[in-house]
């Protein structure tokens, strides 16, 4: 009888967390078929009568913004940063947990205290140093996002890879195979489960992220948020009728890439289960 309590009361609050977080984005996707004015006075109505206005709101923002250019350069930076995050955090954690010495300790502790350091105290000195190396361009980004994004992939991958019997990497070394070749067809092939949590959290942050690509590379190769930010006009007015629409879609992507790569999430929670 109590565990069947437990059960209902547990199953009622997870209800209750999901619609919380469910809730804002149900206003958000309410609010982009509303007049603009609409919004204003009664923005958790449904867009009934003269408050629907179709897709008016999305074809006004994509208008607006220049959405197409804007989804393409931020395609182009998250799909390449991601990548080279990827690969690149997922070898240098291999080194760390393999190759143990000073260096690799002092380099896998240094990577971890980039983790805590807040973006706004190098923001400026970044900017000025991306600008002074000719970072400040789409492919120049990739890069700073690899040093930003260092510190959280490796740490994660680093946990991964102490669960990887050695043994294993010994017998490939045995059959004549590099490093390179052991990592790539033996090691990272295991890695995948981690490399697909890696690619969601790095994709949800540098996909959403304004800040940073307003500071390196501004309105030349505007992304998706700060294409967004152009819909403010003077004096404060902002068209939120097309700002709402413009949100919609630029959270589709990334909903439709964490669908896709669930999967692979839950292959790797149940392997970890196996393992412990």
């Amino acid at each position: 009888m109590g565990r069947k309590i437990f059960n209902t009361v547990s199953f009622i609050l997870l209800v209750g967390f999901a619609a919380a977080f469910i809730f804002p984005i149900a206003v958000v996707f309410i609010n982009s078929f509303k007049a603009k004015f609409s919004i204003n006075s009664s923005p958790f109505s449904l867009p009934m009568g003269d408050e629907f206005v179709g897709l008016s709101n999305y074809t006004e923002g994509i208008k607006s913004t220049g959405f197409p250019p804007a989804f393409g350069w931020s395609l182009f930076i998250t799909v390449f940063s991601v990548a080279l995050i990827i690969i690149c955090t997922s070898m240098c954690a291999w080194y760390i947990v393999r190759v143990k010495n000073l260096f690799t300790g002092a380099l896998y502790y240094a990577l971890v205290f980039s983790m805590i350091v807040p973006f706004q105290m190098v923001m400026f000195t970044m900017s000025k140093t991306a600008n002074l190396l000719h970072l400040d361009n789409p492919l120049g980004i990739v890069f700073i996002y690899l040093g930003f994004g260092a510190g959280l992939s490796v740490f994660m991958f680093t946990g991964f890879i102490k669960t990887v019997p050695l043994g294993i990497e010994e017998a490939a070394t045995i059959d004549g195979c590099s490093p390179i070749q052991t990592f790539a067809l033996i090691v990272f092939p295991i890695l995948k489960p981690t490399a697909v949590t890696v690619a969601i959290l790095n994709t949800m942050w540098i996909w959403n992220d304004y800040l940073l690509p307003y500071l390196v590379i501004g309105s030349d190769y505007k992304t998706i948020p700060v294409a967004i930010q152009y819909l403010k006009g003077g004096y404060g007015s902002v068209d939120m009728g097309a700002m709402m629409a413009m949100l919609v879609l630029s959270v589709i992507p990334v909903i439709v890439f964490y669908i896709s790569s669930q999967k692979y999430i839950i292959k790797g929670v149940a392997a970890g289960a196996v393992k412990g």
